[in-house]
């Protein structure tokens, strides 16, 4: 009787990652449309979960995986400074994730992992299991598994396995949902093959759809989005998509067996996108930053590719769903004006300045403005001076000049309807105990602890999350 209860207790644990996927479709809108996370919910522990600063996949799912935030970590986004000077950018792949994750801990206790398209493993490391990596591959050229062997039988399989979509932010709706579509549906076929018959103690696949399908089509599911469109085609493809994922995670928990536990997670949620906030249009014109030769007014013009007179620059910024701000110091930057005795008052003062930017009818935004310091453990690397969610996320930082205004409601890197929310979501479904229901208070760094404590394992004290609690 113990030996079986040992078995039972040592059941695999099957995570299924939606990027973007929002509570408030999952848990309310969507949700007797979505029959098996609605059961997982009705016999297991949910709730929503909170982000990491700035909600974004690049850093959230890696600090998710390891229970570290951004600061620990030292990534701040997709692209971060490499050093002080003004345009060293470095994508930041899984070169840039030098703390373990969940499949390394397991992989030291001698358990199997199966990992596909989770953030940040793009270029390949080894692991104790297989692994087909993200939305970052280049293309199938590339190595993209571990073992190399594994992209032999993906390809064999599908011939044109894709990561992502080749471009979100377009125009050409038509195509980019049949993008997607495709796109889900290699990937699916290929999922199902490897929980078939690979051998795993951890299955981890994320989803890219869901957050593509967002940022394409949610001006046509959002009635009070600015640009909403009523009785478009493409109304219900948002919920068609939730649809066909609750169906795909149905499949994935059939051929998992019925001793799995199943934990459904998100990286942030989703929230329409009103507009964008120019942010170095703002810093230019309100004297923290200053050109050479001013940028044309009506032509909009890459940062990148202006003439910025950094010996009068007293700060600059990059866009993004949410807002990066550097300031220039003298003795970090090459041509540094601000003196690093002032640096603390000269950063408070853009921080209410920043604050208190009106959005395009001069109404107050409630935007909040973070000092790295703040919010995380510690700061590594790089990290901006300052980090902005500008009107409670509904709008974007716009980091390219020419618009003539401090606002814009056209996105300058192309058309996108949404913006990323604070919260995502977490289902957990162990076969073997019923869960509490619903949960509040958690935030995305406690799911690796909790992954820890489902195997039996020691939670490392350097992680920052606590595990969530299951059973009453």
């Amino acid at each position: 009787m113990v030996n079986l209860l040992q078995r039972r207790r040592n059941q695999r644990v099957l995570v299924i990652g939606l990027d973007c996927a929002s509570p408030k479709l999952v848990f309310d809108q969507f949700q007797d449309s979505l029959p098996n996370l609605t059961r997982l919910r009705n016999t297991g522990t949910w709730g929503r979960l909170r982000s990491s600063i700035p909600c974004i996949t690049v850093p959230a799912w890696a600090s998710m995986l390891s229970s570290r935030d951004p600061g620990v970590m030292g990534v701040y986004g997709f692209r971060n400074r490499v050093n002080y000077s003004y345009d060293a950018l470095q994508l930041a792949d899984s070169t840039a994730v030098r703390v373990k994750r969940i499949w390394d801990y397991l992989g030291d206790a001698g358990k199997q992992s199966v990992i596909v398209g989770v953030p940040q493993t793009y270029p390949v490391r080894p692991l104790n299991g297989h692994l087909i990596s993200d939305f970052m591959t280049p293309n199938t050229d590339a190595t993209f598994t571990f073992p190399a062997l594994l992209k032999q039988e993906v390809l064999k399989q599908t011939p044109d396995y894709r990561f992502d979509v080749r471009e979100f932010r377009t125009p050409d709706k038509d195509d980019l949902l049949h993008s997607i579509l495709e796109m889900t549906a290699r990937q699916m076929q290929v999922v199902k093959q490897l929980i078939r018959t690979k051998p795993w103690d951890f299955f981890m696949y994320m989803n890219i759809g869901v957050d593509r399908m967002h940022h394409g089509f949610w001006r046509y599911h959002d009635p009070e989005h600015r640009f909403h469109v009523p009785n478009s085609p493409y109304a219900n493809v948002i919920f068609d998509y939730y649809r066909q994922m609750d169906s795909f995670i149905g499949e994935l928990i059939t051929l998992a067996g019925d001793d799995t536990t199943v934990m459904v997670v998100s990286d942030h949620g989703v929230t329409r996108m009103d507009g964008g906030i120019c942010i170095n249009e703002w810093l230019w014109h309100n004297g923290w930053l200053t050109f050479k030769s001013p940028p044309p007014e009506g032509q909009l013009t890459r940062f990148e590719d202006c003439d910025v007179d950094w010996s009068k620059t007293k700060a600059w910024a990059s866009g993004g769903y949410y807002g990066r701000i550097f300031l220039n110091v003298r003795g970090r930057e090459p041509q540094g004006t601000i003196a690093p005795e002032n640096y603390e008052t000269v950063r408070e003062l853009l921080r209410a300045a920043i604050a208190a930017i009106p959005d395009a009818d001069g109404q107050p935004m409630n935007t909040q403005v973070f000092k790295p310091q703040a919010i995380y453990q510690q700061v590594n690397g790089i990290a901006p001076d300052l980090l902005t969610y500008f009107g409670d996320l509904h709008w974007r930082a716009v980091g390219s000049l020419g618009h003539g205004r401090h606002y814009t409601f056209e996105n300058d890197t192309g058309p996108d309807d949404a913006n990323h929310a604070e919260h995502g979501i977490f289902i957990i479904n162990d076969p073997h105990q019923r869960g509490i229901g619903q949960v509040e208070g958690h935030q995305l760094m406690d799911i690796a602890p909790t992954l820890l404590e489902m195997f039996r394992l020691p939670i490392p004290s350097a992680m920052q999350g606590t595990a969530i609690r299951r059973t009453s």
